[in-house]
């Protein structure tokens, strides 16, 4: 325990990508007393942090650590970052680990990663569940995808961010997991919307059709978190875009179509979100595709 503490403390980490699930991972480990750098692009972004008493710099001031850690919107970022602006198969220190903690294409984390692993680094993909408060709290969900070693080396900062952590292969298997756990999600909140929706019209209170839900077998974390928590109160301030749900979508479709997987449901489910959810732009909360079903049954009722 004693050298896992020191570690902690000596383990110096560079966070690139300082968005809200990067720029909160970069406090927490920061406040779990790591040395720890945030890196963005956007000169905004960096004061953000820097007033918050962050360690900030540039791309092209990049310092030495032992962790570079990506959060970035897609695989293209994630592949400039490593390749050529700021460069980390030339920048980082040999025996460097390369976490990438985005939501990426699994073909292109694999193929990034060799490059990674060939230029004397480690390679790790984290994708993350548990959103902005999760990363600001600690309580993190991560699949990784990796060498155990490589996960042993950096397990101090995976315990700084999260609370609990899956190794489901090698590299890219992280972001494979993540991808369909995005698609059972999505598809989720329009079978779970249907059904609360269903029973709307037949006069049963959505909360009492979740509670009789949540003591089956037609239970998830949809119909136990989600709906208490952003749909039924109508928050919708989960942190999470429809515009970024649509994107794994995307990306599951691809991985999928690559496999050489016939259509099925997941085509379905992705033509459900880009077309059939007309109205919810691109910004505002994925939620919002169960509270428009649930909101036009109360309508229906109500005329």
């Amino acid at each position: 325990m004693v050298t896992r503490t020191r570690r902690r403390r000596t383990m110096k980490s560079v966070v690139i990508g300082l968005g809200q699930m990067g720029g909160n991972m970069a406090l927490t480990l920061k406040q779990a007393g790591f040395e720890v750098t945030g890196c963005d692009v956007f000169e905004a972004a960096r004061q953000r942090l820097a007033d918050q008493g962050l360690e900030v710099a540039a791309p092209d001031e990049l310092p030495a650590a032992e962790v570079y850690l990506l959060s970035l919107p897609t695989s293209d970022h994630v592949r400039e970052v490593i390749e050529t602006a700021p460069g980390l198969l030339i920048r980082a220190p040999k025996g460097s680990v390369v976490i990438d903690a985005s939501t990426s294409d699994p073909t292109v984390s694999r193929a990034l990663a060799q490059q990674v692993i060939g230029a004397g680094l480690a390679w790790l993909d984290a994708p993350l569940s548990g959103g902005p408060k999760g990363a600001a709290t600690g309580k993190l969900g991560m699949l990784l995808g990796g060498e155990a070693a490589t996960i042993e080396r950096v397990m101090p900062l995976l315990e700084a961010l999260s609370a609990k952590r899956t190794h489901v292969g090698g590299a890219g298997s992280g972001h494979v997991v993540k991808l369909a756990n995005n698609y059972l999600c999505a598809t989720n909140l329009i079978a779970t919307g249907e059904a609360v929706a269903m029973a709307a019209r037949a006069g049963v209170e959505p909360a009492a059709c979740l509670a009789g839900l949540n003591s089956g077998s037609g239970r998830s974390a949809v119909s136990e978190v989600n709906f208490p928590e952003w749909i039924l109160s109508d928050r919708f301030d989960s942190g999470f875009t429809t515009g970024l749900m649509r994107k794994d979508l995307r990306l599951a479709r691809d991985a999928a179509e690559q496999l050489g997987m016939p259509p099925g449901l997941l085509a379905a489910v992705v033509e459900r979100w880009h077309s059939g959810a007309e109205g919810i732009a691109d910004g505002e909360d994925f939620n919002r595709i169960a509270g428009e079903l649930l909101a036009a049954a109360r309508e229906e009722t109500a005329s």
